[in-house]
């Protein structure tokens, strides 16, 4: 037997799965690390725990499943985006702690780029809204306040990476700086356009080209591993961000096709074939994926999609654990939340990292409106999870609007997915039918996919929509006109969160 070995890097946890044939997982390993909050705003991860973790599921999935590193094929990655990793060329060893995604610290940077007009350039170029979520502010940051950091980076000794090739780094011993046209995408320094990184974007951002990674195909064998961390070596021959990496898990591969993914965020992608298409709604547009050949002769090898990305989906339930204390477990909210019938007009607007599309407000914070004596955790526990559905329905509108199609399926991934509650709901605010695949996993599958399509372990898109399998349906339940009304006063709340920070 011959498998597929997925390296799934998220936010709060590290997960390696081994996929067989049939595209079902034969074994998972999981752990979790720490997270960093030294500020308000802040948050930060410690990039060799992050790889101390990898590396540790990975051993422990081959020993679970009696795998031996001989039985695999390829190895694919799929990461948290936008967190930014700078490291020693020489060492190894990064210089400061990773800024996640979620970080805001850079907000007053990017409101001084606004004001200097330079937005449209920022979004003509890269197709993202010039916002601190992004890579480049954050490189910029550490260059300017890890002492000694700029000078050794215009010499040429320091690495930058988002977590994919801060992992390809360390999978080959430092042999390997590379990063897919995907992750690249995410960084605001790459030219969606020219398929490479963009020099007038790097003067602006004064970063050093010789910190940037070689740009590389989504799908196509980039290194071999060091064969002393598994016992030999093994290609790695996928790579993609986890969001593209999903959008390739759900096969969503004709135009106009979208998926959306419950993770610690909540990331709705919409293939929108081999041309990049401009929002007019605050959506990103983004490198889907990209096959073997590169920038070459990019027209028919990638493939882009629409965006929208909500920042706290599943980290508002852990609020509701860790911050609140009205769960013990995030199990425990779907009982909570259908404890109570509706949710007595209380809305929860997560703005917990400001708000992303298509409101992109680095200022709003968390709001909790409509309390009454009669208040109850359980009516907490719902609006959590109302707002999680009704922030996807922003998101689904503006791509409606974007791509000039009448989305009628949205297809579900991800570990929230498994909330039926949260599904339902989900249909309700959408009023289309919500689909959840078989494999839930489908971030971690999207990049074995792109690994085994490398290598021959499968034959091409045809077999792999063919492997696609729905669990279950989810038929809106609610009329047109109550939906409308529910959704009309989520946006109220949502007026009551705007630009509330002070800094």
């Amino acid at each position: 037997m011959k498998y597929i070995l997925a390296l799934d890097q998220g936010t709060t946890s590290s997960r390696a799965v081994l996929f067989d044939r049939a595209g079902q997982p034969a074994a998972t390993a999981q752990q979790e690390f720490q997270q960093f909050f030294p500020q308000p705003g802040w948050v930060e991860h410690d990039a060799l725990e992050i790889w101390e973790s990898q590396k540790r599921v990975m051993q422990q999935v081959l020993q679970k499943a009696e795998v031996s590193p001989a039985q695999l094929q390829a190895i694919g990655i799929t990461n948290q985006r936008e967190t930014t990793v700078l490291w020693d060329r020489t060492t190894g060893l990064p210089v400061a702690p990773a800024i996640v995604w979620q970080d805001r610290r850079t907000v007053v940077h990017c409101e001084r780029l606004k004001q200097e007009g330079k937005a449209g350039l920022i979004q003509r170029k890269t197709g993202l809204v010039l916002d601190a979520y992004f890579s480049a502010t954050k490189l910029a940051w550490l260059l300017e306040h890890v002492p000694g950091a700029r000078a050794k980076a215009e010499n040429g000794q320091l690495a930058f990476g988002t977590v994919d090739a801060w992992l390809v780094w360390q999978l080959t011993g430092g042999r390997v700086h590379a990063s897919d046209a995907s992750n690249a995408s995410r960084t605001l320094l790459f030219n969606l356009h020219t398929l490479d990184w963009d020099d007038e974007l790097l003067k602006l951002f004064n970063i050093p080209r010789s910190v940037l990674p070689k740009i590389v195909p989504s799908c196509g064998i980039l290194a071999q591993t060091d064969a002393h961390l598994l016992g030999s070596s093994v290609p790695i021959a996928g790579m993609a961000g986890d969001q593209q990496a999903a959008t390739f898990g759900q096969a969503c591969f004709a135009p106009g096709m979208a998926k959306n993914t419950y993770g610690t965020g909540c990331f709705m992608l919409m293939n929108t074939g081999h041309l990049p298409v401009q929002s007019a709604n605050q959506l990103l547009s983004t490198v889907a994926w990209q096959g073997p050949g590169g920038s070459a002769s990019p027209s028919h090898l990638t493939a882009y999609a629409l965006e929208g990305s909500v920042f706290m989906a599943g980290a508002t339930v852990q609020w509701l654990r860790d911050g609140l204390q009205i769960i013990q477990s995030a199990s425990q909210v779907e009982a909570l939340a259908a404890s109570v019938t509706d949710t007595a007009d209380v809305y929860l607007v997560p703005a917990f990292a400001g708000l992303g599309a298509p409101d992109w407000d680095g200022k709003a914070r968390g709001t909790l409106i409509g309390l009454t004596r009669g208040s109850t955790g359980a009516h907490i526990a719902r609006a959590a999870l109302e707002a999680i559905a009704w922030q996807t329905a922003d998101v689904f509108q503006a791509m409606s609007r974007d791509s000039g199609l009448a989305l009628t399926q949205l297809r579900v991934d991800g570990g929230a997915s498994r909330n039926n509650l949260l599904m339902q709901m989900q249909a309700d605010a959408l009023g289309v039918c919500v689909v959840r695949s078989k494999v839930t996993e489908t971030t971690a599958l999207g990049a074995a996919y792109l690994a085994g399509l490398a290598t021959g372990f499968w034959s091409g898109a045809e077999e792999i929509t063919a492997q696609w399998a729905q669990d279950r349906c989810f038929e809106p339940q609610v009329a047109s006109p109550a939906r409308q009304a529910g959704h009309a006063r989520w946006r109220q709340a949502v007026e009551r969160s705007l630009a509330w920070a002070k800094d």
